[in-house]
């Protein structure tokens, strides 16, 4: 988890909500990931979405099943995945989770959807979740990021009263 911290310190300082993780097959890193949604303006860059990316990369240069890695391999992440992480992740057959904080707004391991565990038809195996490792490090982090003004949020809009005549 310490190399994940890593990856969120590091999104934390380009910018980024902090979330990083890695993928471990077989005792190696094969696949790790912070956030890169405003680096990217790409919505879909969360750090699980780039270290997936990332060992798919490595099962086609090492002539690997990617179905047989994936059913192998541990993701360690600072943050809950969220609900469209959570999904990518039971697709790909991940069967262990470890992640520190709960995402109370977006979390997709119990705290808003339960998408780990669900009983869902035609979306692989549940996986199984391991919560709160070193959670406390992790939310510093996303409060150290929420307390600063975030230059891509659209521009807040002054809502003014519609009067019914």
């Amino acid at each position: 988890m310490d190399r994940a911290l890593r990856m969120a310190k590091e999104a934390l300082e380009n910018g980024e909500v902090p979330v990083g993780c890695l993928m471990v097959y077989n005792n190696e890193i094969l696949g790790k990931g912070r956030n890169e949604v405003n680096e990217t303006k790409n919505a879909t860059r969360h750090a699980e979405m780039v270290a997936i990316d990332q060992v798919l990369d490595w099962c086609h240069q090492h002539d690997k099943d990617p179905a047989e890695v994936f059913a192998h391999t541990v993701l360690y992440v600072t943050v809950e995945p969220c609900i469209m992480c959570a999904a990518a992740l039971r697709l790909m057959k991940i069967p262990l989770v470890v992640y520190g904080c709960q995402n109370e707004r977006f979390g997709g391991c119990g705290s808003v959807l339960n998408i780990s565990s669900a009983n869902l038809t035609d979306t692989g195996e549940p996986f199984q979740c391991i919560a709160g490792y070193r959670a406390e490090e992790a939310v510093d982090m996303l409060k150290t990021f929420y307390r600063q003004e975030n230059p891509n949020a659209p521009k807040s809009k002054v809502r003014k009263k519609e009067c019914s005549k």
